[in-house]
């Protein structure tokens, strides 16, 4: 990790009392002590998340922990919208996205920094869990199925060749978040997908690195079919906008 980086790591949080202590702990050192920030984003959960983070911050006497928490959940999207515009203002070049419920694997966070320190102008690196055995590591049969098919419709709309486009293991490098309304995208859970297509707009690049793949005891907030039909919603909008026939403020990338 270069030093002249200033990194943040974002956890979205929602009911992770169990598992937020746990991700912390995992969280390698050489990344706790040399990143700038780490904060915790607390949406409105209905557990003692907040009081987890607060009390683990006093524990561990880790300066570089913040803990909010919203009045009102955000959504998904929305808590990224916030978070990212945040590091944006605090002048952070590089932002993590690590999941509260411990998903995604904070061990890795060492390999999905290394592509920024050999390419300068890449906008995000995420970790692909279908570049490895997704299945091995517990993901459900529908959700792998699925994951194929509407990976294989983005790459055709988009024309990409991403091995996924459902991962929520990101690395956005903070200047390229600015050239893109990512305020506009939806507060939901394809929030993960339609910046993908602003970035895809604007031609930036994006990297995969492969992650393994964990599915634990961990509740799952997203409707999975209300969450396909809003994906192929957005990539419909993004062929309107793109052929003319109508516009949407999230797709007028500049």
């Amino acid at each position: 990790m270069k030093n002249e980086l200033k990194i943040a790591i974002f956890i979205p949080t929602y009911n992770a009392s169990r598992t937020l202590p746990i991700l912390l702990d995992r969280i390698p050192n050489e990344i706790k002590n040399n990143v700038k920030e780490i904060f915790i984003i607390d949406d409105a959960s209905q557990d003692n998340t907040y009081l987890i983070g607060i009390g683990y911050k006093e524990l561990s006497n880790m300066q570089n922990l913040q803990i909010y928490k919203n009045k009102i959940n955000k959504g998904y999207g929305g808590n990224q919208k916030f978070a990212y515009q945040y590091a944006i203002n605090k002048g952070f070049d590089i932002i993590v996205m690590l999941h509260g419920d411990a998903q995604y694997a904070p061990e890795m966070i060492p390999k999905l920094l290394k592509p920024f320190e050999d390419e300068q102008d890449i906008a995000l690196v995420f970790g692909s869990r279908m570049r490895g055995n997704p299945l091995k590591g517990g993901m459900p049969l529908y959700k792998y199925i699925g994951n194929i098919i509407l990976t294989y419709i983005e790459n055709k709309f988009l024309d990409m060749n991403l091995s996924e486009y459902h991962s929520g293991y990101r690395i956005y490098n903070c200047h390229a978040l600015k050239q893109i309304p990512f305020n506009k995208c939806s507060d939901d859970f394809h929030f993960d997908s339609e910046i993908l297509i602003q970035l895809k707009i604007k031609n930036l690049k994006i990297r995969e690195c492969s992650i393994p793949t964990y599915y634990g005891k961990e509740k799952s907030h997203v409707n999975v079919i209300a969450y396909g039909i809003n994906i192929l919603k957005s990539l419909l909008e993004y062929k309107l906008h793109q052929k003319g026939i109508m516009k949407y403020e999230k797709f007028n990338v500049n």
